[in-house]
């Protein structure tokens, strides 16, 4: 696993580093666009790579659900099935089955749930998390991992972290050394113990002494304060090995990303810009826009100047915002598209910071520019 990945440089606690897949190398800090049914919503494959979108995420619960995992074994894995020809993610489906609430019961076996399409009892297991993951053929899976309903006890948050543990040992017991379609598969460990610096302390620990491929840090974003986040982070990062990368689950404000960067966190994910997009709001360099507000129905500019992407090239706002407020399908493709490139330029330039030794200064810059509200 050691050339999985390479830390080429760092400043500070801020890292700039590669990732090597047998379906390509992707350079860190990394945003991965989320493909939740093997689809990134509203763009094709070939608009994701003009978008400079290198790695998709794919869903195990929605794709074990539908069409089932078997079927997309069948049709050549989830690569072939998407036609994503890049490297892929996959997470473990636990917390789609968490997000399920009162439908799901957690026991040490696993997690069964009501299957929220037709209601039958199903069971996720560690064991069927890294056998569907296995047919789905990802480069990076998730292990299985508890995720408590919060606000919870420390009891309880103590027991989730804990079981998580023992449940990493049967991913890793479980998971063959290559996909359904003869590719290798990197299994991530997720570090878990809520805003307790003692339980994120004891999971850290026990996940390098596995020697995973990487490690990821969830049960954030959930409502928790920005400096908890970033205090739990400080904790997590500093146990973590320098040589293998870093993920920080569902994480996707610019602003949070950026905080994350200078605090070691080398790869994120979240449906934000997408989400945002089909909602008509527009992240640029200069903050938020809203681009349903009657101040750009006239505008001939851009939706940001001197941004490279399709929809900057070609469109003005007004025209866009005429196709949302007629509700056309093009509108929100346009402002996913921006979305997308405007995240992983924002990770280019964070990584060009690094490795110029400024990312100090590059953060005091961007943070408040990035983080400004709707307009």
């Amino acid at each position: 696993m050691a050339d999985f990945f390479t830390l080429e440089h760092t400043d500070g606690a801020a890292r700039a580093g590669t990732l090597r897949t047998d379906r390509g190398e992707v350079q860190t800090p990394l945003f991965m666009a989320v493909g939740t049914q093997g689809t990134v919503k509203g763009c094709t494959p070939e608009q994701l790579v003009a978008a400079n979108v290198r790695v998709v995420l794919g869903n195990t619960y929605h794709l074990m659900v539908r069409p089932g995992a078997d079927v997309v074994a069948e049709l050549g894995g989830l690569h072939a099935f998407a036609r994503w020809t890049g490297p892929m993610l996959t997470d473990s489906g636990g917390f789609q089955v968490f997000s399920l609430g009162a439908m799901n019961q957690v026991t040490e076996q696993g997690c069964t749930f009501q299957n929220h399409l037709d209601g039958r009892q199903e069971l996720l297991s560690p064991e069927r998390s890294m056998e569907i993951q296995h047919q789905l053929g990802a480069d990076i899976v998730m292990q299985l991992d508890d995720v408590p309903a919060l606000p919870t006890t420390p009891e309880r948050e103590a027991d989730t972290m804990r079981r998580s543990v023992r449940w990493l040992d049967r991913c890793i017991a479980s998971l063959p050394a290559q996909s359904a379609q003869g590719k290798r598969q990197r299994l991530f460990g997720i570090v878990q113990g809520g805003l307790n610096p003692g339980l994120r302390s004891e999971s850290a620990t026990e996940l390098v002494a596995r020697d995973l491929a990487g490690y990821a840090v969830g049960g954030l974003s959930v409502g928790e304060t920005k400096r908890q986040m970033e205090d739990i982070l400080g904790v997590v990062t500093a146990l973590l090995p320098a040589h293998k990368p870093r993920y920080l689950m569902g994480v996707g404000y610019p602003e949070d990303m950026l905080t994350a960067i200078g605090l070691g966190v080398d790869m994120f994910d979240c449906v934000l810009p997408t989400r945002s997009a089909r909602h008509s709001l527009v992240f640029t360099s200069h903050g938020r826009l809203r681009m349903r507000n009657a101040r750009h129905a006239r505008s001939t500019g851009p939706l940001e100047p001197g941004c490279g992407c399709y929809a900057c090239a070609g469109y003005s706002r007004g025209y866009v915002r005429h196709l949302l407020m007629a509700g056309e399908m093009l509108g929100m493709t346009l402002l996913t598209i921006h979305n997308l490139y405007f995240y992983t330029s924002l990770m280019r330039r964070a990584r060009e910071a690094i490795m110029a030794g400024e990312f100090g200064r590059f953060a005091a810059e961007w943070l408040p520019r990035v983080s400004k509200g709707a307009d």
